[in-house]
């Protein structure tokens, strides 16, 4: 067993609870938090793939029916799990980063949760085991909802109670068709379930079996913020710090991902399952670049972008052949880094003008143009611009959809691209080009440095992964041929 994957988990929940207990010692806590999260990307680069049992209960071999049985919580390590746990591990070090050069008092309590959610959705993306990642599930959810609470903007309490409602029906929920799958298999091991439903030991059509997929799916919805929660979850990126709204979009990603991800194990045998992936998919594209035409307050602009391009994702999930869940997957790695550029430049307006309605705002590219520039670059990577990332990842989608025989999804694919082209060219120009308003004083304020370097390190990843995608894909796809 490699001892390095607990690790991935174990070092960012104990560092939470170090920071939560010894915040009065602020400069040792920043120094420990900034120590913690460098060693975050790092942990899983150096870490060999494979499992690790807890507890070191290795499988079992029925003998008489020759199956494998999994009695420990297992984690399991692959290229996939690799690239996306470095990732947040990196988003996690830049938003503390932000976090630490911003404040000279830090708050224990807000680390806490930022370190708390980031073992949360790496402990949910690496297990095989799903009531371990319904524990997890509900860890993220209340790190979640603190970390919105403890922002300064207005109204994020509101938003956050009700958030913390919602999952409070949407979890339950979740939990009870995880119950229904243990009653039919026995297990709650993935790979157990999966085998006791692909040989025949449960039967498929029985309405026990469905309903668990419709409890299960409906959590799956809260979790990812698709429609019906995509304005919920939109508006829990609006009143949280930019940085946090960042790495709260991350968290969002990986949950969507790691749930539907073992939906996807055990229910690819009803032909139900990809066909509601795909609609909830087409919804939540076709919404959130609608409801961003008509925000005014980009931060609720770039939330509703960003479940629109959860659809992306969940459209070559739902395709479910090798090449269209590898595009999804792909999509989800460019969401993840695109929308946090994306959050953490317009957060950089905010520090430098205290206004975040576009109607108000104007010229700031004679006063910010790094900021601005980045920007424009990150919005076009979000609509698929070539030759950045979200292009080659849109591209893929496009590509899928033809091959899977659904020419409409590929038009409806390019058509809410052009759609999330033409919000970010209009906010752009509101923002940057248009004459400045003589009420808005920008003279002798500054972006944070911090910030501007964040958004650089982001931008470099978002080209790189644009021209050279193949240090991706072929990774992804071995772990896609390797589920189905």
């Amino acid at each position: 067993m490699n001892e390095l994957i607990p690790l991935m988990v174990i070092v960012p929940l104990m560092a939470a609870l170090i920071i939560s207990a010894f915040s009065k010692f602020n400069k040792a806590t920043k120094i420990f938090a900034f120590v913690i999260a460098i060693c975050l990307p790092l942990i899983p680069l150096l870490s060999n793939y494979g499992l690790h049992y807890f507890g070191g209960y290795e499988p079992i071999l029925d003998n008489v029916t020759n199956v494998v049985y999994h009695p420990a919580i297992t984690y399991s390590f692959t290229f996939f799990q690799q690239i996306f746990i470095a990732m947040i591990g990196l988003l996690t070090f830049l938003v503390v980063f932000v976090y630490l050069t911003k404040y000279k008092e830090i708050s224990g309590p807000y680390l806490f949760l930022l370190f708390l959610g980031t073992a949360a959705v790496t402990a949910m993306i690496l297990t095989d085991d799903i009531f371990h990642m319904f524990v997890f599930f509900e860890i993220l959810a209340l790190a979640q909802v603190g970390i919105v609470a403890a922002s300064s903007i207005d109204y994020s309490y509101e938003m956050a109670l009700k958030y913390m409602i919602l999952g409070s029906i949407g979890s339950p929920i979740m939990l009870l068709g995880i119950g229904f799958l243990l009653a039919l298999t026995g297990s709650v091991n993935i790979t157990d379930i999966v085998t006791a439903v692909h040989n025949g030991l449960v039967n498929a059509k029985s309405p026990v079996f469905l309903l668990s997929l419709g409890l299960i799916f409906f959590g799956w919805l809260y979790a990812s913020g698709l429609p019906p929660f995509h304005t919920i979850k939109s508006g829990i990126y609006s009143k949280a710090e930019p940085h946090g709204a960042a790495l709260l979009q991350s968290f969002t990603v990986i949950s969507m991902i790691s749930i539907v991800l073992i939906m996807y194990r055990i229910y690819s045998v009803l032909p139900i399952f990809e066909v509601l992936i795909v609609f909830f998919s087409i919804l939540a594209m076709v919404l959130g670049v609608s409801l961003a035409l008509t925000q005014t307050d980009f931060r609720r602009m770039i939330g509703f972008l960003a479940v629109g391009e959860l659809g992306f994702i969940g459209l070559g999930i739902g395709l479910g052949t090798n090449f269209a869940i590898t595009a999804g997957l792909f999509q989800a790695l460019n969401e993840i880094i695109i929308t946090a550029l994306l959050f953490i430049g317009f957060g950089a307006i905010v520090e430098a003008t205290n206004e975040v309605d576009t109607r108000k705002l104007g010229g700031l590219l004679a006063y910010h143009p790094k900021v601005s520039i980045m920007l424009l670059i990150g919005g076009l990577a979000m609509a698929g611009v070539p030759p950045l990332s979200g292009f080659q990842s849109k591209l893929m989608l496009v590509q899928a959809s033809l091959s899977c025989g659904f020419p409409e999804l590929s038009i409806l694919a390019i058509m809410v691209s052009i759609a999330t082209f033409v919000v970010f060219v209009k906010t752009f120009y509101t923002m940057f080009l248009k004459p400045k308003p003589v009420e808005l004083d920008v003279e002798n304020k500054e972006v944070p440095r911090a910030m501007v370097f964040v958004m650089g390190i982001l931008l470099i990843i978002i080209v790189l992964l644009g021209l050279f995608p193949n240090l991706i894909i072929h990774g992804i796809s071995s772990f896609v041929g390797g589920i189905l």
